[in-house]
């Protein structure tokens, strides 16, 4: 038995065991944290259709922070985020031809995900539920201090989301960095009964109808950095499944 035979089955012996027990299917974990920034508003569409003669919607800007949760298997996964988020709608009255005056509605958040995404050649597409619980509604004209009014607002709101972008730093399992663009819509009715018999969003109960929803909207971009937890996994070899750190 010489020198050459031991390193040519030292080499076979080696290349069998990590072979027969490589990872076969496994799940991997990541966290990371979230900031978003973009457009934000109120999109009640009795208001929409009086553009320009009473009210006139303002572009209005809002941002978010929070933390998120990756499970994935291979290119697809589900993510959960939660973020605390501040957004505003500005609206233009014109009703006093000789003064057109800013009425502004602000609005906190804190707003639970739940998505699916795809993640294709260092990109990824997202989309799934948005829930939003309302901390607080605040309302009126720029020139004067705004006071709370969410009583005439509901408490929760359901919306849907679609995201897509790329990854810029990284793109492996153990750490990333990813910006991208998303876009939010609330189907379910922001202003509650009693806001709609008050003229909420806009102080005008002859604008707002009560059969007609108003929804938060979002389009903005969001900036990410994740770092790998680490995989569960069963091996090919038949061994049990057990997690391993990045």
């Amino acid at each position: 038995m010489n020198t050459r035979f031991l390193i040519v089955a030292s080499f076979l012996l080696f290349t069998s065991s990590v072979f027969g027990q490589r990872v076969a299917e496994f799940w991997w974990f990541d966290t990371g944290v979230k900031f978003g920034y973009g457009a934000t508003g109120l999109y009640n569409s009795s208001i929409w259709d009086r553009a320009t003669s009473d009210w006139e919607f303002d572009i209005s800007t809002g941002y978010s922070f929070g933390a998120k949760l990756g499970i994935n298997k291979g290119t697809s996964g589900f993510t959960i985020d939660v973020m605390f988020a501040n957004a505003e709608q500005s609206f233009e009255d014109h009703r006093n031809p000789t003064e057109v005056r800013d009425y502004i509605v602000e609005w906190n958040t804190v707003d639970l995900y739940t998505l699916y995404r795809n993640n294709r050649q260092l990109g990824y597409v997202e989309i799934g539920p948005k829930f939003s619980f309302v901390n607080d509604v605040l309302s009126g004209y720029a020139s004067e201090p705004r006071v709370g009014v969410a009583d005439n607002y509901a408490s929760n709101n359901i919306g849907a989301v679609l995201g897509f972008g790329a990854y810029f730093i990284g793109g492996d399992n153990a750490f990333s960095g990813i910006l991208g663009l998303r876009f939010e819509y609330g189907f379910t009715d922001f202003v509650n009964p009693d806001g709609h018999l008050a003229g909420h969003p806009v102080p005008d109960v002859n604008v707002t109808n009560p059969g007609v929803s108003t929804a938060p909207v979002f389009a903005g971009i969001v900036f990410e950095l994740n770092w790998g937890l680490g995989y569960y996994g069963k091996a090919s070899c038949g061994s049990r499944s057990k997690f391993i750190k990045f």
